[in-house]
């Protein structure tokens, strides 16, 4: 045996590469072998970048972690840690000597601390319900934290006393607010975010804010390290405006809160300048808009001589940092889909760095996400992706050059992959004559020659937008010979305020015009074959697609994911209840149950005549899967072709698990291959 394997492996030695690896599809199994980038960091001498590693674990069915070591030039790729577990954060002290990470190794969320000098690591705190927002103090010996506290639950009507040993049922829940109000919160369950401090050699740590409010934003230490940052919405009526928020301070010895910003609308993520003079923040004034785009503001640290950077940008910021200089600052926008990079000086003049931030959502090409970090030389690391690609990690240097790519983690698997080719649309909406943008990709194998079947997938939201990035979905649906097409139709995001505002109290409605626009635009490109129509969508995707069809028959069939169908019912059962109520309609359901019902798909289902399939996460709290139940029901009643398929186990995203995700693809491909 042993000779027989020698001779083959002498054989092979002989034969061409690409003998060897056979290029094929991209099929479901790897979707497993898939990694992405995340969350970079610079080390203090600016001359390597540590960053989270993201992959599958085929085995328990989970996404994992771990930190991942790069020098600038792409030399020495190495792990710093290792295991089928989840680490990530990693967060450098001020003085350069340790990195604080966060990892869930022993079963529960931890700050970890790794000796940059020695290796060494340990434990600094561990908490029952997850750590978040790590932050180092100025001097490097503590570190602040916000954490899930439980809260406790009053018996509101007690039972008499239970005889020894019985086993009873457990006591009833009694809620007295608005359900889902709470950050991370589900249907029962009581609690807050609190911030916490902990010295940097462990122990116990120290909770600085109390109260019946929720403090999860990011954390930031004034220079002397006695006060540190946080927003939150600490007002009374915090239950019934949850996008309402301020920006505090609280002082980490006494606890003693003051309060910096004042109006109607979020003021977030603050960040205090090198210099100790101002705090940068992002925020908006509230309009009840269905979209506000965020500004970058500043302010002195007693909240006074507060103005927008970007007032006059027509743009959305996020990730605010400082340069050292105190006189830039950097941030992350979208725009036609691109994710940028750039910097602003206090005078609101502005300078890209790059445009190819993104690649972090996993399955669909989901655009405005990615991560960078700025050095101490100037230099930005950031996330890159591609439509062939997730993301990897890429420096661009202070003056603007171009991308240098450091890793590149699926070279091994989308390098010996046909993968499908995707091309950037545009074109004019039948309905007002706006522009949309979109992308079609070709499925694998494709010949100019001949028509293919076309899947419109439709992204969530609304407020989001697809890109030029990969989409594991989507090259599955290629891969089994269909063309897919994806469009930004009106209310997605990176077009500006004024676009994205064009749903505000009106969709499902004209935004169908605009993505029919986008099936017949493909059409009239000359390989689609238009007897084979297909649409399938999540979430807002699959309002919109569950509204198509009963404005259309032009589709054989439809895979309908996770949407709200009747939006009586949907907006009072779902998680953004309250948000539906103060933004997505005028007046609540009680007062105009006619405009509820007009805008439902439901109200359609009479006109439907294409076979559809509804899917849902059985535990999904924002599209929960009653209005799933009750469309397929109404098909049903009307012998209308339909199946319900339940995913176990699951909340709004279907894809957290490789094999829910596979799973969705797959029977989307198969009600669609039955539907031929």
């Amino acid at each position: 045996m042993k000779k027989i394997f020698l001779l083959v492996l002498m054989l092979a030695g002989l034969m061409p590469i690409s003998a060897i690896a056979q290029i094929r599809p991209f099929k479901a199994l790897d979707v497993f072998e898939l990694e992405y980038a995340t969350d970079p960091q610079f080390m203090a001498d600016a001359n390597s970048v540590i960053y989270v590693r993201n992959f599958m674990d085929i085995m328990t069915d989970r996404k994992r972690s771990n930190l991942w070591r790069v020098d600038v030039d792409g030399t020495n790729h190495r792990p710093v840690t290792t295991g089928l577990n989840n680490n990530n954060s990693p967060r450098f002290s001020p003085d350069g000597t340790m990195l604080a990470y966060l990892s869930n190794a022993s079963g529960k969320s931890q700050i970890m601390i790794h000796l940059l000098k020695t290796g060494e690591t340990y434990a600094a705190a561990q908490l029952q319900n997850g750590v978040d927002n790590i932050t180092w103090s100025p001097d490097s010996q503590s570190i602040a934290f916000s954490a899930f506290i439980p809260g406790k639950q009053d018996v509101y009507a007690p039972l008499p006393p239970r005889p020894k040993g019985a086993e009873w049922a457990k006591e009833a829940i009694v809620l007295d607010k608005t359900l889902f109000t709470n950050h991370g919160s589900e249907l029962g369950k009581l609690g807050n975010d609190h911030i916490f401090i902990v010295p940097k050699t462990g122990g116990t740590p120290r909770q600085i804010t109390s109260g019946d409010f929720n403090h999860h934003s990011n954390l930031s230490w004034d220079q002397k390290g006695k006060r540190i940052y946080f927003s939150a919405n600490r007002k009374e009526n915090h239950i019934e405006e949850p996008q309402d928020s301020e920006i505090y301070g609280v002082n980490v010895q006494t606890g003693d809160i003051i309060q910096l910003t004042d109006r109607f609308g979020i003021d977030t993520d603050p960040v205090v300048s090198p210099n100790g003079k101002w705090i940068a923040y992002a925020g908006f004034d509230d309009k009840r808009s269905e979209y506000h785009n965020v500004e970058l503001y500043i302010m002195k640290l007693d909240g006074s001589e507060g103005r927008s950077l970007t007032k006059n940008l027509d743009i959305n910021v996020s990730d605010i940092s400082w340069a050292d200089n105190s006189r830039d600052l950097y941030f992350r926008y979208s725009d036609h889909s691109e994710g940028k990079v750039s910097k602003i000086n206090l005078n609101g003049q502005v300078t890209d760095f790059t445009n190819k931030v993104g690649g972090t959502s996993f399955g669909r090409p989901y655009g405005g996400g990615g991560d960078y970090a700025l050095s101490a030389k100037g230099d930005i690391a950031f996330t890159m992706g591609s439509v062939y690609d997730q993301s990897n990690i890429s420096l661009v240097n202070k003056s603007g050059g171009g991308e240098i790519q450091l890793t590149s983690l699926n070279d091994d698997v989308l390098g010996h992959r046909d993968l499908a080719k995707v091309e950037e649309i545009n074109y004019k909406s039948s309905y007002d004559n706006i522009d949309i943008q979109g992308w079609l990709m070709k499925p694998t194998g494709f010949d100019a020659t001949k028509k293919y079947p076309l899947i419109l997938e439709i992204h969530g939201g609304p407020i989001a937008n697809y890109g030029a990035y990969f989409s594991s979905e989507m090259q599955l649906m290629a891969s089994a010979g269909y063309m897919v097409l994806y469009v930004n139709q009106r209310g997605s995001t990176s077009y500006g305020e004024d676009f994205a505002n064009l749903l505000h109290h009106n969709y499902p409605n004209h935004d169908f015009d605009d993505v029919m626009s986008g099936v017949d635009h493909a059409i009239s490109l000359g390989n689609v074959d238009e007897d084979r129509l297909y649409i399938a969508g999540g979430s807002n995707g699959g309002i919109l697609s569950s509204w198509a069809i009963g404005k259309t028959d032009r589709f054989k069939a439809a895979a309908v994911i996770k949407p709200l169908t009747n939006w009586v019912t949907g907006v009072l059962n779902s998680a953004l209840a309250r948000f539906s109520l103060n933004y997505e309609f005028a007046k609540p359901p009680w007062e105009d149950p006619e405009e509820y019902w007009k805008r439902s798909p439901l109200s359609l289902v009479g006109n439907v005549k294409t076979p559809t399939m509804l899917m849902t996460g059985e535990l999904d709290s924002t599209t929960p899967i009653a209005e799933s139940e009750q469309y397929y029901q109404a098909l049903k009643m009307r012998g209308i072709e339909a199946i319900l398929v339940r995913i176990p186990g699951s909340g709004h995203g279907i894809a957290s698990r490789p094999s829910n995700l596979i799973t969705k693809t797959q029977h989307t491909i198969k009600w669609f291959d039955d539907h031929k």
